[in-house]
């Protein structure tokens, strides 16, 4: 073993391929010189360093984009001709009009759930009643008393007030087409309409009106879109800050452009001021995979392969200690091994 270590160490492979939940694998073999062609070493001083405790998170950057989110498309359901369009960069809130069809508005109400029929008395209960009732009381239109699943005459006399008052036909009926339900507010990002277009098609682009960071990722990094998980980010020109998943959809890629299929993240800004006066910004996104609180570290290029199998380290005194290996982070890597304790000093690479 002192010969090995009075040896120039190479390192001849590493390979960090894996990185699943909270493990990983590196390969890493040291390989001595050839002794028939290396001239001796005998100044050269062995590196070592000491085995720390230390917290460890195991990190993946990605760059992704400020601006508003990812976009989605917009489509009318109302028959006609397409009168009145907003602006490109336009914010549209709850009953305010998203465009206008034979010169009348179609307003926005708020909902996870499009109307998908027409609503008149002596319908069958449905959620998309209780969407409707929702919307008409923030709107100030209570006729009904508590939001529900029921058209009833009162949900109609409710629906006239709202019609009149955006000058509409007031019927007490509601076609779906007649309005455009969003989960929220919308900012237009891009127009696809034209005036004088048949008013059932698509219309706009549009994202939410909060700052979010898009980040596309390939299909191999999956394991980073996770629903609520916290994001580091560091945006050119404001802060850096944190955010949070909020949003994950795919893309379908086109292979005949050589182009794969991503995972489309929507990352919302936990403080509004970090990007404050940015319109867009480029950004690196930091993500956390896996995380150890007080282990046993020591660098990367202190891991010895052993020729019966695993790894291990090599102290000051020229013993082998075998370890087995946790996540690896920053050129770090956690270590378990009987005998290991804090402060020994490890042979390394590094």
């Amino acid at each position: 073993m002192k010969r090995r270590v009075n040896r120039k160490i190479l390192i001849a492979a590493l390979v960090a391929a894996v990185v699943l939940g909270t493990g990983s694998v590196v390969v890493l073999t040291r390989v001595a010189a050839d002794q028939a062609n290396a001239a001796p070493l005998q100044n050269d001083p062995v590196k070592t360093a000491p085995v720390k405790k230390t917290n460890l998170a195991d990190q993946q950057s990605v760059n992704g984009q400020l601006g508003f989110g990812a976009e989605r498309g917009v489509a009318g359901r109302k028959g006609g001709t397409i009168t009145g369009l907003p602006n490109s960069g336009a914010v549209i809130e709850q009953g305010k009009p998203v465009y206008w069809a034979d010169a009348k508005p179609v307003p926005l109400f708020y909902g996870s759930m499009p109307l998908y029929r027409d609503l008149e008395a002596g319908m069958s209960n449905g959620p998309d009643v209780k969407v409707v009732e929702e919307n008409l009381a923030a709107l100030g239109f209570k006729d009904f008393g508590a939001p529900d699943e029921k058209f009833t005459s009162y949900t109609a006399s409710a629906l006239k007030k709202w019609q009149k008052a955006n000058g509409l036909e007031q019927s007490g009926k509601l076609g779906q087409g007649d309005v455009i339900v969003q989960p929220g507010a919308i900012r237009v990002s891009s127009l696809t309409a034209q005036l004088g277009a048949p008013a059932g098609g698509d219309l706009m682009k549009v994202t939410g009106t909060d700052r979010a960071v898009t980040v596309e990722l390939e299909q191999s990094k999956q394991r980073l879109a996770k629903q609520g998980e916290k994001v580091e980010l560091s945006i050119v020109g404001g802060k850096p800050t944190t955010g949070t998943i909020t949003g994950i959809s795919r893309t379908a890629g086109d292979p005949n452009q050589g182009q794969k299929p991503k995972i489309v993240l929507t990352i919302s800004v936990d403080d509004p001021k970090a990007a404050e006066g940015l319109e867009t910004a480029n950004v690196t996104a930091v993500f956390t995979v896996a995380k150890k609180q007080n282990v046993l570290a020591v660098p990367i290029g202190a891991l010895l392969a052993l020729n019966e199998g695993g790894y291990g380290l090599v102290t000051e005194d020229g013993k082998t200690i075998p370890v087995t290996v946790g996540i690896f982070a920053k050129g770090q890597v956690e270590v378990q091994g009987e005998g290991l304790r804090e402060g020994m000093k490890v042979v390394t690479t590094e």
